[in-house]
């Protein structure tokens, strides 16, 4: 592995997120909206407005809902499409999208339609991979490659990078005209034995630390929730994660000095 090769995307979910990944150092951006849900398709606002402060590539996810099947829908894909367009148009240098059949195998038209939709502009296919079967995981990801995504973001197969690196270092050495990429649960502590484990050429991660809101409730706010569902117990006035300088800054630091 040669130094200094080895580059860092940085997924967000805010503008502040995103400046602090690229002031430490990122490579690339994944821009996302509700990290907290795995990352759904970001605001045309939110790129529109990096794009006039930040000059590293970014990526938006294409994802209209949270959950973890990947199945959509035709009119949940018309929306993907139509974003799609929207986002290309406020200046997104790359898409991230993955579909899969109820059989959990890649589907094929739904990632075809996306790809017809590019253009140009590069893709990655997300961890819906990590959901496919791990015992046909090459030719899973030759599917990947013949529809011309140029990436590969997985856990393989596990719910860390770190755990998943076993399958990740096959797959990164079997196929070397795609980018496999690392991601999930990836930090300052278990990086360098993750790139020593899978010999990537680059990795995600979201560097994360927790920041609080400066909100002040009202007496009369206490126990107010902002979810349409108060059952779920989340509460916008918690804490929240914020992508770190220093953190980026020591992956980066890290990734540079790998061997």
């Amino acid at each position: 592995m040669s130094t200094n090769n080895i580059k860092l995307e940085v997924c967000v979910d805010s503008i502040a997120s995103a400046l602090a990944a690229t002031e430490g150092g990122a490579s690339r951006i994944e821009l996302c909206s509700a990290l907290t849900e795995g990352g759904l398709t970001p605001s045309p606002g939110t790129v529109k407005t990096l794009k006039d402060h930040i000059n590293i590539p970014i990526y938006c996810m294409l994802r209209p809902r949270r959950g973890n099947d990947f199945i959509y829908t035709k009119e949940e894909m018309d929306a993907v499409l139509l974003d799609m367009d929207i986002l290309r148009t406020h200046g997104a240098d790359g898409f991230v999208f993955g579909a899969l059949t109820k059989e959990r195998t890649i589907d094929i038209d739904k990632c075809q339609r996306v790809m017809e939709r590019s253009g140009s502009i590069p893709l990655t296919f997300h961890r819906a991979f990590d959901l496919t079967n791990p015992q046909i995981m090459h030719d899973t990801i030759t599917v990947i490659k013949e529809l011309g995504f140029k990436r590969l973001l997985s856990s393989g197969f596990r719910a860390t990078a770190l755990d998943g690196s076993e399958y990740l270092a096959q797959l990164i050495a079997k196929h070397r005209d795609i980018i496999v990429m690392p991601g999930a649960g990836i930090n300052v502590d278990n990086l360098d034995e993750l790139l020593t484990n899978t010999k990537c050429v680059e990795f995600h991660a979201s560097a994360q630390s927790t920041a609080r809101t400066a909100v002040v409730l009202p007496n009369n706010a206490e126990g107010v929730q902002m979810d349409c569902d108060v059952t779920m117990g989340k509460q916008d006035v918690e804490p929240y994660s914020i992508t770190d300088i220093d953190v980026v800054r020591s992956m980066v630091s890290i990734a540079m000095a790998a061997k």
